[in-house]
């Protein structure tokens, strides 16, 4: 890791405009203006809307808002002019926008010595202009961008006016005045540390840079706030600051804890700022530090996106967010011209179908129209999470022959903004959910809608374990759903393969969830005559009796099982608390009889869907929908199956998941409503091994063995199972039933 030390000498500072935009690549874009398509087709849209914006004027409402209120969004509006309107000023070297610019900036100075802070009490930090210090820290940060751009076009007694009596209090205010805030380990600490940065490196203030980059070290510091949104605050003398968010939330692989919800929301400051320091600041080397995490991050979150480009909706997360959002086109931009100019970043900033207006944007649409682009190709990826990758992590299992992606989480409990669902998985095909992660219950900027916050309802069911397709023992969330608890503990991998064509699989471990229980889930992503099919089996070892729910919460028209289906004789909930009172129980029935496994399948964009399980004695399965005790109406009316077991001692869930054949609602034919697999048939299942029988229709058997004891890949193993003895090397084995002899290494 890159040490930064802190008794740098101060550098002579280098002209304005030098956070992301640059005097030297000022001169290049305007040279380049009217050859460079992209470039030239964002700069006339943005003209177009802060041109809009000029014509009616500048408006500063006195704040009162929640999110989706007309103060709030005035003033958000107004910080994302800001850097716009620098950008014209600069690129086309038009006086107005500088004078726009200006007016909102002294409009602004001339009201913020007397607001008191934010009528709205919910935040844990308020702020003066928005009800949250991080909207606060928002503005700031847009703020200091514009205000680099027009730096140069203001008077002496203009800049002093505006960092005496707006810029220097009000980094004060969002570091010294709010600690609980600032002094953090989370993505609001970024979002603060980043604009208090910025704007120190516009006005020359090097202990606003400090403070930003190492946090608060003074002692008149109030560290004596509760911090309750969850995250570290930063004790004196600890570590803290922009470089302390960079070490503990990012894995050496680039995986951000609090998932890719946050870290899309969190990209932008720390690109931002990085980028700012690598213009301003270069002996710092930022992009390198701590092994180039902010350039792996990129890649990262990239990676953890559907077919469509959308992310993952991991812990508290808005489904819909995708590469699209403004903050992932600056992450593209600055990955590609700060990292490697990897051509496949083309292929995702062509998607976006705009780039920023600075060097970065103008390197990305340049190159793009030289048509370096190459097609972006995403695999099967493994990610660590933890400071250290030691604090289990995130894989992702994509099919080589058709867009089937499942993703498998057992990760750490992710911050404040983390749910309670190790071993969790979900599954999508060419962007549809097929099983589906909740994501988090609240209405972004919806003020209908709690004012646009989070719901009750995202700590009622959202976090709770039963909103996630994972195994809850005795109706209770995972570590009692204590985010105190949970925080101390993650999952362990025992195993990520994806070097066979035929089987990418991943075997991990949760030893804390529940007292004297531990969990063990593999997944594997195999090909069965062409075709991909997830077999799923968890395995859990403890002593005494309970009873394990297993939910699958399908997207889909439910289109039937091959058992008999009650319905309840009078609605109710499932259960009182952790998620169950949400849940209507709809339907419920006891597979087995002659058989040892069950069968349901639905219908999802237009492709039929087959969950094949083998059965215990006494299994029931509850046919459930979201929707109870919810009298504001605030929670999606999802619906799931659960796998319900009582069991003494150790028992193994074991399914398989196949997605086959089409129906066309146009033509109104089907094709493939079948699937292959006829049955699932467990062989053993103990500390050492698990293995399953899958038989297909066509009477071909394969079997996928899991070495539970010893997953070192040099190891060898044999094992003798109705007359057939399995001899390979590694954690697991899939092959034909009738072959005897396999080599792992060999596929």
């Amino acid at each position: 890791m890159l040490a930064i030390g802190a008794a740098l000498v101060r550098p002579a500072f280098a002209e304005h405009p030098k956070l992301v935009m640059t005097e030297e690549g000022v001169q290049r874009i305007r040279a380049g203006l009217g050859r460079t398509p992209l470039f030239d087709a964002t700069l006339a849209r943005v003209t177009a809307e802060v041109d809009a914006e000029i014509a009616t004027g500048i408006h500063t409402p006195p704040p009162r808002d929640f999110s989706g209120g007309y103060s709030h969004e005035r003033h958000k509006r107004n910080f994302l002019l800001m850097p716009k309107a620098g950008a014209l000023y600069q690129l086309l070297e038009d006086e107005k926008y500088a004078v726009y610019l200006r007016d909102m900036l002294l409009q602004y100075e001339g009201m913020y010595a007397e607001l008191p802070l934010h009528p709205q009490e919910r935040s844990y930090a308020r702020g003066k202009l928005f009800w949250q210090c991080l909207n606060d820290a928002n503005w700031l940060l847009y703020a200091s961008q514009g205000y680099d751009a027009i730096y140069e076009y203001l008077s002496v007694e203009q800049r002093e006016r505006l960092e005496t009596n707006l810029f220097r209090p009000f980094a004060d205010f969002l570091s010294v005045g709010n600690p609980q805030f600032f002094n953090r380990i989370h993505n609001h600490s970024t979002w603060g540390t980043a604009a208090v940065g910025m704007i120190g490196l516009v006005m020359q203030d090097e202990e606003l840079v400090q403070r930003a980059l190492y946090g608060l070290q003074i002692e008149d510091a109030d560290f004596s706030a509760r911090d309750d949104d969850g995250g570290f605050i930063r004790e004196r003398g600890q570590v803290a600051g922009f470089l302390a968010n960079l070490d503990e939330p990012f894995s050496p692989d680039g995986y951000y804890t609090e998932g890719p919800y946050y870290q899309r929301y969190a990209m932008y400051p720390f690109l931002i700022f990085g980028q700012s320091l690598q213009n301003a600041r270069p002996e710092l080397q930022i992009m390198g530090y701590k092994d180039g995490v902010l350039l792996k991050a990129i890649k990262a979150l990239l990676n953890l996106t559907d077919a469509d480009g959308e992310f993952f909706p991991l812990n508290d997360a808005q489904k819909g967010m995708s590469w699209l959002t403004e903050s992932v086109v600056t992450a593209v931009d600055i990955a590609y011209h700060a990292g490697d100019h990897d051509p496949q970043l083309l292929d995702i900033a062509h998607a976006q179908g705009r780039v920023t207006l600075d060097d970065a944007g103008f390197a990305v649409a340049r190159d793009l129209h030289q048509g370096l682009r190459e097609p972006l190709v995403r695999h099967s990826v493994n990610y660590a999470d933890g400071a250290q990758g030691s604090e289990g992590g995130l894989a992702v299992l994509r099919s080589p022959t058709t867009p089937l992606t499942l993703v498998f989480k057992y990760s750490a409990q992710g911050l404040s903004h983390g749910h309670y669902d190790k071993l969790a998985f979900s599954l999508y095909a060419e962007g549809q959910e097929v099983l589906q992660d909740y994501g988090m219950a609240r209405f972004v900027n919806i003020g209908q809608k709690g004012g646009g916050n989070y719901l009750p309802e995202n700590t009622s069911w959202a976090k709770q374990t039963i909103a996630h397709n994972t195994l809850v023992r005795d109706e209770r969330s995972h570590f009692e759903g204590r985010y105190e608890i949970a925080s101390q503990h993650h999952a362990d991998l025992a195993f990520f393969d994806a070097s066979q064509a035929g089987a990418h699989v991943v075997s991990a471990t949760a030893a804390a969830a529940y007292p004297d229980t531990t969990l063990r889930r593999t997944m594997a992503m195999v090909q069965v005559a062409g075709e991909p099919v997830v077999i799923d089996l968890l395995r859990v070892a403890s002593d005494g009796v309970h009873r394990y729910d297993l939910p699958f919460w399908y997207m889909g028209q439910h289109l039937g099982a091959d058992f008999t289906v009650t319905p309840p004789k009078a609605k109710a909930a499932l259960g009182a608390s952790h998620g169950y009172q949400h849940l209507w129980v709809e339907a419920h029935g006891r597979p087995g009889g002659e058989s040892a496994r069950a069968r349901f399948q639905w219908l999802a964009g237009g492709r039929f869907y087959t969950l094949t399980s083998a059965v215990a004695a006494g299994d029931e399965w509850v046919f459930a929908r979201l929707g109870a005790n919810d009298p504001n109406f605030n929670l999606r009316r999802d619906a799931g199956l659960i796998i319900r077991r009582q069991a003494d001692g150790d028992t193994l869930f074991a399914s398989v998941i196949e997605p086959h054949g089409h129906y066309s609602p146009v033509t109104e034919l089907t094709d493939g409503p079948v699937g292959q697999i006829a049955d699932i048939e467990v062989l053993r299942d103990d500390g050492d091994y698990t293995a399953v029988l899958l038989i297909a229709r066509d009477g071909r058997e394969r079997v996928f063995i899991v070495a539970n004891g010893d997953p070192a890949p040099e190891t060898t193993h044999a094992l003798t199972m109705k007359d057939q003895v399995y001899r390979w090397r590694g954690p697991y084995l899939y092959q034909e039933h009738s072959l005897t002899e396999a080599d792992h290494s060999e596929g």
